[in-house]
């Protein structure tokens, strides 16, 4: 309970303090694009009902997690490949550096032209900028495995989706995960940037409605809500991540007390 208590603090104590630091800067401000932090949250529950939760919060998460999803697969599929035969790496590695170079927004007008404006457009915008990080730290991961645990793996029999399973993709997950995690930064500012460009709803769409009617206390709040998205999914992410990987965590834990 009180390991509990103090992850709590520990995980609270910063954006209380900015909040705090926010609610006494903005306090008494007159200027339109600067309104006081009170005002924005006296302003959340009338703009953020559920009807527009479900309209706009909820259409982005779903594209998000599909075009995250999308990516993991195709990152962790391909970074696996890639890392394990010599030969395709050298092959592949100089066109995946070219397209890793080019910025996913700018992609996107040439996706529009392919997959339309709906939801798929959107998430193939998500999912072409997350796939990277993810791809390249399987890759990383996936050569890493040590050669010794390979040999041994080799000399008892292990072979095929056994090996891949329990060898290359267990030793890779530290990485892999790497690359899940800076994808989901990445998912979420794409997700935005999508919902930019002829959408209907989401929060990107709305924020910029907002901007565009200057109803300034509005916009921020959606600014507000699209920050708690981001804290929440990096919460579940991290819980994620310490089930999975709770062997490599207590692997390091014993390691430092040694």
């Amino acid at each position: 309970m009180r390991r509990l208590l103090l992850t709590a603090v520990y995980l609270l104590a910063l954006p209380v303090l900015l909040l705090t630091l926010w609610w006494v800067a903005s306090d008494g401000s007159t200027n339109v694009y600067w309104p006081p932090l009170r005002t924005i949250l006296k302003t959340f529950p009338d703009v953020w009902t559920g009807q527009r939760l479900r309209d706009d919060l909820l259409r982005s998460v779903l594209r998000l997690l599909a075009g995250y999803a999308t990516a993991a697969v195709l990152g962790i599929g391909l970074g696996t490949v890639v890392g394990s035969y010599r030969r395709v790496r050298a092959v592949c590695e100089p066109v995946l550096e070219f397209l890793r170079a080019v910025p996913p927004p700018v992609l996107v007008p040439v996706i529009m032209l392919f997959a339309g404006i709906g939801d798929s457009m959107k998430i193939v915008v998500i999912a072409s900028g997350c796939v990277w990080p993810i791809l390249l730290n399987t890759v990383e991961g996936v050569r890493a495995v040590d050669p010794v645990m390979a040999e041994t793996a080799r000399s008892y029999g292990i072979t095929g989706v056994t090996r891949l399973r329990t060898l290359v993709l267990r030793s890779a997950s530290p990485q892999i995960f790497a690359g899940l995690r800076q994808a989901l930064s990445i998912g979420i500012i794409l997700m935005v940037i999508s919902e930019m460009f002829a959408a209907s709803n989401g929060l990107g769409f709305t924020i910029v409605q907002f901007q565009r009617g200057f109803a300034i206390p509005d916009m921020w709040t959606g600014i507000l809500l699209l920050g708690l998205l981001g804290f929440a999914l990096s919460v579940v992410f991290q819980l994620v991540e310490r089930r999975v990987l709770g062997w490599y965590h207590g692997l390091r834990a014993t390691t430092r007390r040694s």
